[in-house]
């Protein structure tokens, strides 16, 4: 494989974690230049227009790629964010634009621009009332209380009409989440199907297989990796909806349910071990030459 010289590109992500590894791998192999970026390490010298990790001003760089912006996301991962706009503004390219991503890490943000789209999702309801929590609980039966920022279905909860404590639940997740989202619990059949974008055009699908012990999907509650041949206007649903956030890689999480196909969300980095365990697409290698060739174009 030639090598592209005098590239400079850095994998914002998490140092030692496969997908990060991976892009920095794929970045390497056709650059020869590799530098994994800790945003935890960063330092912002606004006055300079300085954004410093170790000894490298990364607005220098040709290229950043986004690939993991924090290990779980919080208000604080916006703030990361912030700092590439510097980069940014200095030049680099940054994929995705940090103002893309910004709108997809809070689970608000993206519901509201799918629902201004017209994109069908799970019955919704936004509140912090806690007695407007419960009559959506009642309305719903099974509702899941969701983060607005959080990822893998990590701190989820599954709340139930038939449950004798659903109160006490509400109020729990309300005391850590004063925002409540909550989202009408659908009859998945034990999967979703992950479908892959790259600058916008589909890449393939993989499914999550539920594992059958947990209500979500997610591998990180048990589920697997399955490969998936949707139909079209499948397809067709989830490149609208990744559409107005114009990100560079992205995955659109995309279920059928009884009522018809619904989408959860559309993700602000995609999934790199869904597409090669699902698919078979080595999606760092893909990725990384859609880089250099916007860079190098």
């Amino acid at each position: 494989m030639s090598k592209t010289a005098d590239v400079k590109i850095a994998v914002v992500g998490l140092p030692g974690k496969w997908s990060t590894e991976t892009l920095a791998d794929a970045i390497e192999a056709r650059t020869g230049f590799r530098m994994v970026v800790d945003m935890q390490q960063v330092t912002l010298n606004l006055a300079h227009g300085q954004l410093w990790y170790d000894d490298t001003n990364l607005c220098q760089l040709d290229g950043i790629i986004v690939k993991k912006i924090s290990s779980e996301y919080s208000p604080n991962t916006l703030d990361r964010l912030e700092l590439l706009r510097v980069a940014e503004a200095a030049g680099v390219k940054v994929f995705s634009k940090a103002e893309h991503i910004l709108r997809l890490i809070d689970r608000l943000s993206c519901t509201v621009t799918l629902r201004n789209h017209d994109i069908p999702m799970p019955a919704t309801i936004i509140t912090e009332c806690p007695e407007q929590a419960l009559k959506a609980v009642e309305t719903f039966g099974e509702a899941v209380f969701k983060p607005l920022y959080s990822t893998k279905a990590r701190g989820m909860e599954l709340i139930t009409h038939a449950q004798p404590d659903k109160q006490t639940a509400i109020a729990r997740f309300a005391a850590q989440h004063p925002m409540m989202y909550i989202q009408q619990k659908l009859n998945l059949s034990g999967r979703d199907l992950g479908m892959v974008f790259l600058g916008g055009q589909y890449l393939g699908s993989y499914a999550r297989q539920g594992a059958g012990n947990s209500w979500n999907t997610t591998i990180h509650s048990g589920g697997k990796y399955t490969k998936a041949e949707p139909e079209q206007t499948l397809i067709d649903l989830a490149k609208r909806a990744q559409a107005p956030f114009a990100m560079d890689f992205t995955t659109v999480d995309v279920a059928e349910t009884d009522s018809g196909p619904i989408v959860f969300e559309v993700s602000a980095f995609g999934g790199f071990r869904g597409a090669l365990d699902g698919i078979g697409i080595n999606a760092a290698a893909l990725y990384t030459d859609y880089v250099i060739g916007k860079i190098n174009g």
